[in-house]
C-alpha cells in the first residue's frame, strides 16, 4: 500500500480525534517531512489542509442535518471557539455556519469527500546513485509555494530566466529547482536557482542560498518533464520505505541534464533527495 493511502485511512478512521501531522506520520511509520512530501505528491494537498477540509465538510453536513448548536459542532471539529470555527468555515465555503444551519441545505457548497488513491501512477525507477556533497551555494528567485498551487511554479521560472544573466560566477550554468523550509500546512520555499561561487554578488530581487553538506539519492527522470510528478510519487510513497531509506529534513533539488531541451521538455531531469545514512 502506498504511504499516502495509509495516511488517508488513518485520517478518515480518526477524523474526530486530535490529529496532527506528527501523529499521522508516526502512525504511518515515517517522519513528518517524509509524509508531507509523500501526501503532497500523491494528492496535490497538504496533510493538515486535507484534515481541515474534511472536518469542515462533515461539520457542514451535521449543521444541514439539524445539529443542536453550532458550538458543539465547532468543538467536535477541533476548534476552540465559535469565532475560530466561523472564520475557517467561511474561508472554506464562502458562507457562515448559521446560514447552512438555517437553510438545512448543502447546495453550492464545495464539499471535500474522502480521497481515494489508486496505485496506478507509480514508475519503475532506476537504482539511484548515492552522492555525498559538501556545502553548495545557489543564487536565485525564491517564492513561497504550496502543493495546492504548484501550477504557479512555471510562472516563477519565467520570471527568473529574465534575471538569469544578472548572476555572475556561475559554477554550473544549468538552472536547478530547490525546495526547502516545508511547513505543516504544505507550503514551502521554492527557488529557481543556479549554483554559484561562494563570493558571488547578489543582484536585487534574488537570494543567495547555502545548502549544507548532505548525502543524496539521485534519481533519473528520463520521460517528458510533464510526468515528473509520477516519479516524485513513486519516490516518496513507496521507494524510500520499500528500500528502508530515511529522508533527511533538508533541501531537495531538481537538476536538468545537459541534454534537457527547455522548448520540448525532453532530455531528462535528475531528482536529488536528501537521505540519512
Amino acid at each position: 500500500m502506498q504511504l499516502a493511502n495509509k495516511a488517508l485511512w488513518m485520517i478518515e478512521r480518526n477524523l474526530g480525534s486530535d490529529l496532527t501531522l506528527r501523529s499521522i506520520a508516526e502512525a504511518s511509520g515515517v517522519s513528518m517531512f517524509h509524509l508531507a512530501h509523500a501526501f503532497g505528491a500523491a494528492t496535490g494537498r497538504s496533510v493538515m489542509n486535507y484534515v481541515r477540509a474534511r472536518r469542515l465538510t462533515e461539520a457542514a453536513r451535521a449543521l444541514a442535518n439539524s445539529a443542536p448548536d453550532i458550538l458543539s459542532v465547532a468543538l467536535e471539529s477541533g476548534y476552540a471557539s465559535h469565532e475560530a470555527f466561523t472564520r475557517a468555515f467561511r474561508e472554506q465555503f464562502g458562507t457562515t455556519p448559521e446560514t447552512v444551519k438555517r437553510s438545512a441545505s448543502l447546495m453550492s457548497l464545495p464539499l471535500v469527500p474522502p480521497l481515494e488513491r489508486k496505485d496506478d501512477k507509480t514508475e519503475v525507477l532506476e537504482e539511484p546513485e548515492i552522492v555525498a556533497r559538501g556545502p553548495m551555494f545557489f543564487m536565485g528567485l525564491v517564492e513561497r509555494q504550496a502543493f495546492e498551487a504548484a501550477h504557479r511554479i512555471p510562472a516563477q521560472w519565467h520570471k527568473f530566466m529574465t534575471m538569469y544573466d544578472l548572476i555572475e560566477k556561475k559554477k554550473n550554468p544549468i538552472p536547478a529547482g530547490l525546495s526547502f523550509n516545508l511547513d505543516d500546512d504544505g507550503t514551502f520555499d521554492y527557488g529557481c536557482v543556479v549554483e554559484v561561487s561562494r563570493d558571488s554578488e547578489t543582484p536585487a530581487g534574488l537570494q543567495h542560498i547555502l545548502v549544507p553538506a548532505q548525502t543524496y539519492a539521485v534519481f533519473q527522470h528520463r520521460s517528458h518533464v510533464s510526468t515528473i510528478g509520477n516519479t516524485y510519487l513513486t519516490i516518496w510513497n513507496s521507494w524510500l520505505t520499500d528500500h528502508h531509506r530515511v529522508a533527511a529534513d533538508g533541501p531537495s533539488l531538481e537538476r536538468h541534464k545537459e541534454t534537457f531541451d527547455t522548448h520540448t521538455g525532453e532530455g531528462g531531469v535528475e531528482i536529488w533527495i536528501p537521505i540519512v545514512l
